[in-house]
């Protein structure tokens, strides 16, 4: 999964993803950047 990385500013591969449901019952893609090991988030789409 693709994702952007904020410090980086470039759109990179997430890597030790997890996948989440948030609050509002949306799910979501959590992992690192794997340059700089920053924090990413992905919201996926509702299906």
């Amino acid at each position: 999964m693709e994702g952007y990385c904020v410090k980086c500013k470039a759109k990179k591969e997430i890597k030790d993803t997890k996948e989440i449901i948030m609050k509002n019952d949306r799910k979501a893609i959590k992992g690192k950047c794997p340059d700089c090991d920053t924090g990413m988030f992905r919201i996926l789409g509702k299906k």
